[in-house]
């Protein structure tokens, strides 16, 4: 059986975690935890990186220093993952979903400015796969319209715009590490901060709403309440588990990178004579190879395709249901424009195995398969 995921692990996540639990610190903010942060901090340029609980602590952390109240809109994709609404929503704000372009299922650009309203608070674009919105276009329309960015880019860490690094190019980006992802703590993320201006707030908030950090930093002799906050920081454990596999970064994306052209390659055929589609990744874009999927005819194809690789010992998934078909999303948010994209490829899009011990022999074996269904 060739599972759709397998965490990354690198050998050395134990040595480090049993260091944390000798040291006796396996609470948040210990060593693991600066390593990653400056580790971050160095890889992508961020002004400030705060490892957080999760991806979705860090947009809820976003959206908080980003003053969303209640009633406000913040615009978004609907085909992502419920987190990037929930943040919002929780904050009392309407999302306000828009259609996605067919070539990267990200947000349509030129759909953001024509949804915007005097409601309008912030623009959260989602890099779909590791793979750059159009992020000049949605930072020009920002800047005119003086709205907040907050890039959900949980799937975008080692991926970049025009050479900017993703999550770095908004006022807030946010990375997860979840088991799913390139690179893992078991559930954890990460928020980066553009202006400086948002530090010491950042850090109030993460730690349940007190100045613990500069307390720590030698900066005051007590720490106190000062605000409300919560608690967002994760184990130093997670975080040991985490900076075993940011040491090798470079190598385990190159090792993606290596599978997902392999795909490409030889799926391409396919693709040629319209049988499937392959993902596009737009000049200028540099990604991480988070995924590799292909499109099918229609969701009927697809679910014979699914069924049709489990049977061959080989696990394939479909993703998102689009949020605004979705009970939730029909309570808290609204569909602006026309649906012609998002729910149709939606139902289209399979993910095929991708994690970094999967190897090319094994990449091969998959593409004989899809082959095989297609061809």
């Amino acid at each position: 059986m060739i599972n759709f995921n397998v965490p990354p692990y690198t050998g050395k996540e134990m040595e480090y975690i049993r260091q944390c639990v000798e040291a006796q610190k396996i609470c948040g903010d210990g060593a693991y935890t600066k390593k990653c942060n400056e580790w971050i901090e160095e890889k992508t340029g961020t002004t400030k990186c705060l490892l957080t609980t999760s991806c979705t602590h860090a947009t809820e952390l976003a959206a908080l220093l980003a003053g969303i109240q209640p009633g406000d809109e913040v615009i978004m994709p609907a085909y992502t993952f419920v987190s990037t609404a929930d943040a919002f929503v929780l904050r009392g704000a309407v999302p306000v979903f828009v259609d996605i372009r067919p070539d990267t299922m990200n947000i349509d650009e030129n759909l953001i400015e024509a949804a915007i309203t005097d409601k309008t608070k912030a623009i959260v674009p989602v890099h779909y796969a590791g793979v750059s919105c159009e992020m000049d276009k949605i930072m020009e329309i920002a800047e005119k319209h003086h709205l907040v960015v907050i890039e959900d880019a949980a799937q975008g860490i080692m991926s970049s715009y025009k050479g900017k690094a993703l999550g770095t190019i908004g006022d807030f980006g946010c990375f997860s590490f979840h088991e799913t992802k390139n690179f893992s703590m078991g559930e954890g993320g990460a928020l980066l901060i553009r202006d400086e201006k948002y530090v010491e707030e950042a850090e109030i908030i993460r730690e349940k709403g007190t100045n613990r950090s500069k307390f720590y930093r030698g900066q005051i002799d007590k720490y106190t309440w000062v605000n409300y906050g919560s608690s967002y920081l994760p184990s130093d454990m997670n975080a040991a588990y985490l900076y075993a596999q940011l040491e090798l970064a470079d190598e385990i994306t190159q090792h993606r990178l290596d599978c997902w052209d392999r795909y490409y390659e030889r799926l391409k055929p396919l693709a040629d004579t319209g049988r499937i589609e392959l993902p596009v990744v737009p000049e200028g874009c540099v990604h991480n190879a988070h995924m590799f999927y292909i499109k099918a005819k229609d969701i009927e194809e697809r679910s014979a395709f699914i069924s049709f690789m489990k049977e061959n010992g080989i696990m394939c998934v479909f993703h998102y249901i689009p949020l605004h078909t979705a009970p939730a999303g029909q309570k808290f948010g609204r569909f602006h424009g026309e649906d012609r994209y998002t729910t149709g490829e939606s139902e289209r899009l399979v993910r095929l195995p991708m994690f970094y011990n999967l190897t090319l022999e094994q990449v091969d074996g998959i593409c004989d398969k899809v082959m095989e269904f297609f061809g």
